[in-house]
């Protein structure tokens, strides 16, 4: 993803713009099942809160020291080996379903996932793809991707739903991808003019409500707080309608006229290595997306896009998906300051109150 992002509060003001860092797929930053402090078996939410477990740098220096039993350049060795760590069944929580990895090989660490894509899965196709991991240092490696089907020897079998098999080399995994099918917004969280788009469950663990605004046209994450919350939100030091996560770093602006939480911010450090914090905007509501909705917003917010994309937002000339990106990048909460002065600037016009929490632009993800 190579989007310019141009910040825009309605008609007051705009923040500094930014361009987000390559890379087309996230990944984690914290544990994955092939580092095994973080556990080789899937945990579901509820369970790993009964049963914390701890990460330490033994585990993490012994893992770093090992080199992979396989050519890493080799994507069908790559993939059986990722299958055979896997348990015999994972639940796959980002809303975009990628199941995301990482592993070690010669001192250098990988990251990637193994995708059910919405619009292909079914096809009996599944995305895959690894690359040597961003850092503070230095940007992203070469991505290793194919699109991998019967002609790879791979089977995907449909359970149900929301379940598929994965079957390669004589092992099989199922993938249960989320269903959030009954989560929607309390009514009185959505603004006039409003329409929910579907909800958006995060790879940092941290979920959302895709919004529209159909007469300022633009895009809200309001954050899901009828879920677990899984990160401490501390107020700004200059106003407490700015809350920032001290593990996310998402900021987030508290409504003066409903009671709810709109993301304003991500931090620039997690956007520049591309992890698990770096955004909603790749996890849009795939599963969920039944009809025109998600489409006919975006060209209606960018009509540079009419006739160019498909329901899930993706463009007919095969470049990519739109981005939805309405927050800003920040490296200090001093950043965020404009959208409060946005917010509570006495001479704006209060029908233009929500475009203060705007990040107009586009691109591609």
């Amino acid at each position: 993803m190579y989007p310019h992002i141009r910040t825009a509060l309605g008609a007051f003001i705009a923040i500094v713009q930014s361009t987000l860092a390559p890379g087309v797929f996230a990944f984690a930053i914290a544990a994955s099942f092939l580092l095994q402090p973080y556990g080789a078996n899937a945990q579901s939410v509820s369970q790993a809160h009964e049963a914390p477990h701890i990460v330490t740098n033994q585990a993490f220096l012994e893992n770093l020291a090992g080199s992979a039993a396989f050519d890493v350049d080799d994507i069908g060795q790559v993939f059986g080996h990722i299958l055979t760590q896997l348990p015999d069944r994972v639940h796959v929580y980002p809303t975009e379903n990628y199941y995301y990895f990482r592993f070690f090989q010669n001192g250098v660490e990988y990251a990637g996932n193994i995708r059910l894509a919405t619009a292909d899965r079914d096809e009996g196709l599944v995305h895959f793809a690894y690359f040597p991991a961003a850092n503070a240092g230095r940007s992203e490696g070469e991505m290793r991707y194919k699109l991998l089907g019967s002609d790879d020897g791979v089977a995907i079998e449909r359970l149900g739903p929301l379940s598929y098999s994965i079957t390669y080399q004589g092992r099989t995994v199922i993938f249960d991808l989320n269903d959030l099918s009954t989560v929607e917004p309390p009514p009185e969280l959505i603004a006039d003019d409003e329409i929910y788009l579907g909800p958006v469950y995060d790879e940092s663990g941290i979920q959302f409500y895709l919004m529209y605004n159909q007469r300022l046209k633009i895009f809200h994450y309001v954050l899901n707080e009828r879920a677990a919350i899984p990160d401490a939100l501390i107020p700004a030091s200059y106003t407490d309608r700015i809350v920032i996560g001290r593990r996310s770093g998402f900021a987030f602006y508290r409504d003066a006229g409903l009671d709810r939480k709109i993301l304003i911010g991500v931090h620039a450090a997690n956007v520049a290595v591309n992890n698990y914090y770096d955004g909603p905007f790749d996890q849009l509501p795939d599963n969920f997306n039944t009809d025109d909705r998600l489409r006919l917003a975006i060209e209606e917010s960018d009509p540079s896009t009419a006739g160019q994309i498909d329901r899930y937002g993706y463009y007919n000339s095969g470049i990519g998906r739109y981005l939805i990106g309405p927050y800003t990048q920040f490296t200090k909460e001093q950043d965020l300051v404009n959208f409060h002065l946005c917010a509570t600037n006495p001479e704006l016009d209060a029908s233009l109150y929500y475009s203060c929490f705007a990040v107009q632009g586009g691109g591609v993800q």
